[in-house]
């Protein structure tokens, strides 16, 4: 079980994301700089309890209009070998000392535990309170089998892909879109997805799909 501190980080996540977004090449913001809100966002577990896992629910208002993006990180004590292109930053936390963020898709412990979350295995966690689900959270999956995590991560303009040498692909919306309440029927081919809930910059909430999941070589989402 993830435990949340109640404490300061030197610095902030908002801000790590703030120089980190405009590198991505899903990002929609332009030459102007992300003006950053939290608007959601879970938690998995490590089973080791050895690294944090969050997937954070951005809103930007830099632009004509606001974009949310969906920012999956992980907090490591020590530097993920081989993982120095992913390193979104470190972050001085003020009960667990220096903390290494790194960019999720590039760590194989999330990527362990998001298959665990759409299997089944695993329990959406809330953001910010320790022990307790997030219900608002939904994951399904059709399949037969665990999935595998062995994936390679591309990016691209529309978001994540990550693709393994058995067919298996999943696919990150790092730009998310409300979707209407009949809407969440898997996309066809698709065998899993995860959705959830972010809030909106006028106080509503909204609902849309972060991951879809195939597991049938030749498709691609």
């Amino acid at each position: 079980m993830a435990v949340i501190h109640p404490t300061s980080l030197q610095p902030t996540k908002l801000e790590l994301l703030t120089s980190w977004l405009p590198s991505r090449p899903w990002y929609r913001g332009g030459a102007a700089e992300p003006r950053l809100a939290k608007a959601g966002g879970f938690r998995l577990d490590d089973p080791r309890g050895e690294v944090g896992i969050e997937f954070i629910v951005v809103t930007d208002a830099s632009g004509p209009h606001p974009t949310t993006y969906l920012v999956p990180l992980t907090y490591r004590g020590a530097p993920l070998d081989g993982a120095g292109h992913a390193l979104v930053g470190t972050m001085e936390h003020g009960v667990l000392g220096r903390r290494w963020a790194y960019d999720g898709c590039h760590d194989p412990v999330l990527l362990a535990q998001l298959a665990a979350l759409i299997e089944g295995r695993a329990q959406a966690q809330d953001q910010n309170i320790s022990d307790a689900p997030d219900r608002e959270v939904t994951a399904s999956c059709t399949g037969d089998g665990l999935i595998p995590a062995d994936f390679v991560t591309t990016d691209d303009q529309d978001g994540t892909r990550l693709t393994t040498p058995h067919g298996t692909t999943l696919r990150l919306h790092r730009v998310l879109r409300p979707a209407p309440d009949d809407a969440f029927l898997p996309s066809q081919g698709a065998t899993g997805q995860v959705t959830g809930s972010w809030q909106l910059p006028d106080g509503t909430r909204a609902r849309g799909v972060f991951a879809v999941l195939h597991t049938s070589p030749g498709h691609d989402l």
